[in-house]
């Protein structure tokens, strides 16, 4: 519950911060209102598209040992990592992204979509950016196999996400070497293609790009677990 009451007292601050910027520019084709729409479903999508387990837990379980065991079971270390991520994004789903976005509807008077076909977008867009977070988290975790510490490469990978991603601002409006880095990465299908889905800026063909990184990913993942059971040192071992 702390959690999503300071996350939602962010998504204020920068809505706050938007309604300023707002009042002395036209904010392009969002607007004022636009702004507060694509900066409150942002925040809330946080949850399910970036706020994942750090590494997926990785390097706990390489800290204790636990790797080891994981090794040594009858499934695939990443499938059995990522179903388990799944319940996670699962809980914070309900309970930490549906009540930011219900309470950001009353109190921002968010617009909705009318049409149905728009939700069923929006949904295909956040599943498909969950699921390249959690591919993202595994090659973050799978680092301290042979370091035992990947905590900083979670924090870098937030840090350029909130940028990258168009999380802090859309990405039309990075200067234009940022944007040509941003469109090339993964980044935007996380949070700027599914709110724009959403708000009906975008008619869904990001979709296929999405679907694209997540094979792209699919595939790097399992290379580096094959490399990963050649070569595991646990703490030194």
């Amino acid at each position: 519950m702390l959690n999503t009451v300071a996350s939602s007292l962010f998504g204020f601050i920068y809505v706050s911060i938007w309604i300023g910027v707002g009042e002395g520019s036209s904010l392009g084709e969002y607007g004022v209102q636009g702004m507060i729409n694509y900066v409150a479903f942002n925040q809330a999508c946080l949850w399910v598209t970036v706020f994942l387990t750090n590494g997926l837990g990785l390097e706990n379980s390489v800290r204790t040992g636990q790797i080891s065991m994981d090794m040594m079971r009858p499934v695939h270390l990443f499938y059995m990592l990522m179903c388990r991520e799944w319940g996670q994004i699962a809980y914070q789903f309900l309970y930490k992204m549906v009540p930011i976005f219900v309470l950001y509807v009353f109190v921002l008077s968010l617009s909705l979509p009318d049409r149905a076909f728009t939700w069923l977008l929006t949904a295909c867009a956040l599943l498909l950016a969950a699921y390249i977070s959690i591919c993202v988290q595994y090659l973050i975790g799978v680092c301290a196999m042979w370091t035992t510490e990947s905590r900083w490469l979670v924090w870098a990978n937030f840090a350029v996400s909130s940028l990258l991603s168009g999380f802090l601002i859309p990405i039309e409006w990075l200067p234009g070497w940022l944007q040509t880095i941003s469109r090339l990465s993964f980044y935007p299908y996380l949070q700027y293609h599914p709110t724009r889905i959403f708000l009906e800026y975008e008619n869904g063909t990001a979709l296929f790009g999405s679907l694209a990184w997540c094979i792209a990913m699919t595939f790097i993942c399992i290379a580096v677990t094959a490399i990963v059971r050649r070569k595991l040192e646990v703490q030194g071992g």
